[in-house]
C-alpha cells in the first residue's frame, strides 16, 4: 500500500484509547487528531504509542475527516479505518484486548 501521509499519535490510557477507537467500522478505526490535510478514502499510517505497548505501525484508509473549527468538536482530525492486512488485524486485535468490557459502553467518545 502506498501511504500519502504518516499520523503519529500517543495514548496513554485506556479512556482516551475508548474515546478514539471507532468498532462500528468494518475491521475497526481510530479517530487521529492532526491538523494534516487528508482526503477521504487516501490511505495513511498510524504510527501509534499505546500505553506502555511499543510503538506500532498500523495501515489505513481515511474514512473520515473533523476539520478545524467544525461545530461542536473538540479536535480536528480524521477517523481512519484499519486496514485489512496482518498488521491491521494485529492492532485491532491488540486494541480490542485492552477495551476488553468497555467496547459495549455508552459512554460518549470523539467518534460520530
Amino acid at each position: 500500500m502506498a501511504q500519502k501521509g504518516i499520523l503519529s499519535h500517543a495514548i496513554e490510557d485506556k479512556q482516551t484509547l475508548y474515546s478514539a477507537y471507532m468498532p462500528f467500522l468494518i475491521g475497526g478505526g481510530l479517530f487521529v487528531p492532526t491538523r494534516k490535510k487528508f482526503g477521504l478514502g487516501d490511505e495513511v499510517l498510524i504510527l501509534l504509542s499505546l500505553m506502555d505497548e511499543e510503538r506500532i505501525a498500523i495501515p489505513g484508509r481515511v474514512a473520515w475527516i473533523t476539520p478545524a473549527g467544525a461545530q461542536g468538536t473538540g479536535d480536528s482530525g480524521g477517523g481512519v479505518q484499519i486496514s485489512d492486512s496482518p498488521e491491521g488485524t494485529q492492532a485491532r486485535s491488540t486494541i480490542e484486548s485492552l477495551l476488553a468490557g468497555m467496547l459495549d459502553s455508552d459512554r460518549p467518545t470523539q467518534t460520530v
